[in-house]
């Protein structure tokens, strides 16, 4: 049985909007300012960061245009650098990454939630469990109901943002606001490194392509506009904070989203502000648990998981991939209860950008074999955008092993794993084809 496709333009926008544009936004302005050294150079890291990003992102999505299946970048590494490769991606994404990141997105929820109600470590978790049960559930109902949930809750987390460009932008700048002055420069690699960490989540849309209405058009039309959309909210809300506060304020403050809300709207701004970042996380949530199903079901069709029987089959009133929404909430849940999932997502950021950088380079290689059609999209400007989104992989992959080399020495021993069971699967598929 194969999956509806029901997931539209305006759904796959917010997919990669809602996955993009979770706490990130709020928090990271003032590590990006520390590093760089002066609010212009801070400006120049955010959108250079989303170039960075788009050059990925306008590659990659040649490759989902030409190759539109459920499981996203799984396959195509499959098909681009043999099975083995996809496998090791798709082997981390599922057991790994996603539920990871989808206990780290639940917990994240409700420690913001504890603003509003006090609630001490335990009940935080069962709020997390609790809101993580419902996304479950809405998704197993109907995929259709994800995408609606993703649109509703990307559009609730704009408005606080909304709120704040335009009163920050209209109000005049206050005594003592950093403005745009240049400085010395500071750490120019490490603020964009910081930048990209809050540009990702974009990829996780193409995991949708085997249920997206048209992927050859609408997927590379929500990644491009989507992400250029997330550049500009990002610039102009760094804008407006530099005309807000004081650089030093900026730099020293955690929660400097918080402090722009406080200084336009007094004390209530950060109430508005924290349940704005709770919407938010509550859409990237759901756009990671939506997603992440994808990837199994899509490898144990192919009977590359164990159980694979079970994880393929697909809902038979709902039609929705229950068995693999089921497993990627209960390994979340795992993880929620042994709170592993911060150490977790931290290993392996090096780990999938060794494969996000495959992905970008795999546009060469999907033109070199001629699979990509000329009547479909083409990423623009070739070779040059390819390169530039491969460069930006590259320094992140650098940078992070001169920064953790021990990380990431354990991120790729837990990718390897997976060639145990690579090699079990394929030992037992062959001994029942004898």
């Amino acid at each position: 049985m194969e999956t509806k496709r029901t997931v539209g333009l305006w759904q796959g926008l917010a997919i990669v909007v809602g996955m993009i544009i979770g706490s990130g936004i709020f928090l990271k302005p003032g590590i990006v300012l520390s590093d760089a050294g002066s609010p212009l150079y801070a400006l120049g890291a955010w959108v250079l960061g989303g170039i960075v990003t788009l050059a990925s992102a306008l590659s990659v999505a040649e490759i989902a245009a030409n190759l539109p299946r459920a499981g996203g970048l799984y396959t195509y590494l499959e098909e681009l650098y043999g099975e083995k490769c996809g496998f090791l991606l798709g082997w981390v994404q599922s057991v790994i990454s996603y539920p990871a990141s989808v206990a780290a997105q639940a917990i994240a929820f409700s420690v913001y939630a504890s603003w509003f109600l006090p609630m001490g470590k335990a009940e935080q978790t069962l709020l997390a469990i609790g809101v993580l049960a419902l996304l479950l559930v809405l998704n197993i109902l109907s995929t259709r109901m994800g995408g609606i949930i993703q649109v509703l809750a990307t559009v609730g987390k704009l408005i606080p943002i909304a709120v704040i460009l335009a009163l920050g932008f209209t109000r005049a700048s206050m005594p003592g606001a950093a403005g745009l002055q240049t400085g010395l420069l500071g750490s120019a690699g490490t603020a964009v490194l910081g930048t990209l960490w809050a540009y990702d989540g974009w990829i996780g849309v193409t995991n949708m392509a085997g249920e997206m209405q048209n992927p050859k058009k609408n997927l590379p039309r929500v990644i491009c506009i989507g992400i250029l959309f997330v550049i500009a909210v990002y610039a102009a809300f760094n804008l407006v904070i530099f005309r807000l506060l004081p650089q030093e304020v900026i730099a020293a403050s955690q929660t400097p989203g918080a402090d722009a809300a406080v200084a336009l709207l007094g004390p209530n701004g950060a109430a508005f502000l924290t349940a704005g970042i709770m919407v938010s996380v509550f859409g990237a949530l759901n756009g990671y648990l939506m997603t992440a199903a994808r990837v199994p079901q899509a490898m144990a069709s192919q009977g590359k998981l164990p159980f694979s029987k079970l994880l393929a089959s697909l809902h038979p009133k709902f039609e929705t991939p229950t068995a693999a929404l089921v497993m990627q909430a209960l390994l979340a849940v795992v993880y929620l209860l042994t709170g592993t999932f911060n150490t977790l997502t931290d290993l392996l950021v090096f780990v999938l950008w060794i494969f996000f950088t495959l992905g970008v380079l795999g546009v060469f290689r999907l033109r070199k074999r001629g699979l990509s059609s000329k009547d479909s999209y083409r990423v623009p400007l070739y070779p040059v955008v390819p390169l530039i989104g491969a460069a930006g992989g590259i320094f992140i992959l650098v940078s992070t092993v001169l920064e953790s080399p021990l990380r990431s020495l354990i991120g790729i021993g837990l990718t390897l794993v997976g060639l145990p069971v690579y090699a079990f699967l394929e030992r037992r598929k062959r001994g029942s084809h004898d």
